[in-house]
């Protein structure tokens, strides 16, 4: 019996299936500093439990596109191991923050899918959402992928394409952010006296500092 894990192809999701993705992980503060490291974010809340404390956090969270990098993670093998490429994501909300000793895990729902017109391929819609081992949502998404079909030969199914948000209400966004206790918020500590009001939209801003990869 082989036991090469060959992936799903286009012929294998079907609308309303529900995968639960290997393997849980525990994120340490290893991982935040690795991240830190190789991505260079220097954001005050999650750099420091005392800021973040005095905001109104437990501690200093796990950033957001970790959290999110983890839970897309869990998705491939099952996802998009047979991808062509992934063309777009809608709908992403973090619930709640993830701290360091938490477990996570990923479900994923197909919500959607359509042969394309080469029938050669098709786009996957799906939406996954991460857990805490308490079952707390800390993350969901949609994404659409571009899926290599088994045999081209294999008929074509009824196309379903989800309507995706174009934006989304701010009551929708969870509990990620808890309510700031600005009066704490230090703008020595994080480097910038400037928020969202200064900020336009085509302003361009050079960042001088360098990273080497």
């Amino acid at each position: 019996m082989a036991k090469t894990n060959a992936g799903n192809f286009f012929e294998d999701f079907y609308v309303g299936q529900v995968i639960r993705h290997a393997t849980p992980r525990t994120i340490t503060t290893g991982d935040a500093s690795l991240y830190t490291s190789l991505y260079g974010s220097r954001f005050a809340v999650q750099s420091s439990d005392d800021f973040a404390h005095a905001l109104g956090y437990d501690r200093a969270p796990i950033d957001d596109l970790l959290t999110f990098h983890i839970v897309f993670g869990k998705t491939v093998p099952d996802i998009s191991l047979n991808a062509v490429a992934n063309l777009g994501y809608a709908g992403g909300r973090f619930l709640a923050p993830v701290y360091p000793g938490d477990t996570l895990s990923a479900v994923s729902e197909i919500i959607g899918k359509k042969e394309n017109s080469n029938g050669k391929t098709g786009v996957v819609y799906v939406r996954s959402t991460g857990y805490t081992a308490d079952g707390t949502e800390v993350l969901d998404y949609v994404r659409w992928v571009m899926v290599n079909k088994r045999d081209a030969d294999n008929p074509p199914p009824e196309p379903v394409v989800p309507e995706l948000p174009s934006a989304l209400d701010p009551q929708a966004l969870g509990n990620a952010v808890p309510l700031l206790d600005v009066a704490h918020w230090d703008t020595d500590l994080t480097g910038s006296t400037f928020r969202f009001g200064d900020y336009a939209k085509g302003e361009m801003i050079d960042h001088v500092d360098g990273m080497t990869v």
